[in-house]
């Protein structure tokens, strides 16, 4: 295993960073003075670092133009991942082009790789999600390079999905259905704290596996209730069989033209899989961070697929009208 200490001269390089998670990572390493370069789906999109980065495409069909992108790279930070599969994009598509991802950063002569995978990933796993995370952490541990593989829950942040489109769903229906009991948990992590996370880890050499969850730990209830209190909507909580949640879920997603949540992630939700034993990563609190965002949070829709098709505004352009 490759044990050089990546905080010598070289470049940094973030996947997704005019996007969300990805976005969090380039600032910090910016702040820091490293020259940072993105791979990305949308180097035309509008982005807050002003010509800073440097964008290159993905390339995954051409492995050659991937690894010259990678050339001079010495640390690789990997948020590419896609939430379900749709027209265009699949799980199965996203773990081939990340191993493509991971053959060139080793053969552009890249020393160490920040991954983000997910709490509980399982090669057993039934879950396609958990299932393709669980196969690219093994390809990585198998690569030779040094590697960090953080493993976070629910982010949460400005340009957050699930969180905001929970508020969104409170401020406009009366009731709110949980899916069955609603006591399963979860640890919802702030995204700057995640980003904070993969650069320490991008400054060091040795590998290791990090559960990246936040400082609470709340019931799905609690935590609808909380987003609830904040916003102002304190709807009554309505218990539901998963699969006519999932269905409701659905049908709001088609009159948004999205895809609101996906039967895997219920399946993930409901069996405890965004909640590990492990010591918080993060301390940002949710509760604290809804109370500074509350006059905004759920006034607008974010929608994954408008994100996935509009490759030029930012993610906070996106959302529309609510």
């Amino acid at each position: 295993m490759n044990q050089t200490n990546p905080t010598a001269q070289g470049v940094h390089a973030v996947t997704g960073a005019f996007g969300y998670s990805g976005k969090y990572i380039a600032a910090r390493l910016l702040a820091q003075g490293q020259t940072v370069r993105t791979l990305t789906n949308s180097p035309r999109r509008r982005n807050p670092f002003q010509g800073q980065i440097e964008a290159h495409p993905f390339h995954f069909d051409q492995p050659e133009l991937l690894v010259e992108s990678l050339q001079g790279v010495r640390v690789l930070y990997n948020t590419y991942w896609v939430r379900f599969n749709a027209s265009g994009f699949r799980h199965s598509q996203a773990v081939e082009n990340t191993l493509t991802l991971f053959r060139a950063a080793r053969a552009a002569g890249v020393e160490r790789i920040v991954h983000v995978s997910i709490t509980n990933p399982s090669l057993e796993s039934d879950l396609e999600y958990f299932r393709g995370k669980a196969r690219l952490e093994q390809a990585l541990i198998d690569s030779g390079l040094s590697y960090a593989i953080l493993r976070p829950t629910v982010l949460f942040g400005e340009e957050d999905i699930l969180i905001n489109n929970i508020a969104w769903v409170l401020r406009r229906l009366p009731v709110f259905g949980v899916f069955g009991d609603g006591q399963y948990r979860l640890q919802p992590i702030y995204v700057d704290d995640l980003a904070a996370l993969a650069v320490e880890q991008g400054h060091t050499a040795a590998s290791r596996v990090i559960d990246a969850t936040g400082p609470e730990t709340f019931t799905y209830r609690q935590l609808v209730r909380a987003i609830g209190a904040a916003i102002g909507k304190e709807r009554p909580l309505i218990p539901v069989p998963p699969r006519w949640g999932y269905l409701a879920g659905w049908a709001l997603g088609q009159l948004k033209g999205d895809v609101l949540i996906t039967w895997e992630e219920v399946l993930g939700l409901t069996r405890g899989l965004l909640y590990t034993p492990s010591p918080p990563a993060g301390t940002t609190r949710l509760t604290d961070w809804l109370a500074g965002h509350a006059a905004s949070l759920g006034s607008h829709y974010a929608s994954e697929l408008a994100r996935r098709k509009d490759l030029e505004r930012s993610y906070q352009e996106i959302s529309g009208p609510g």
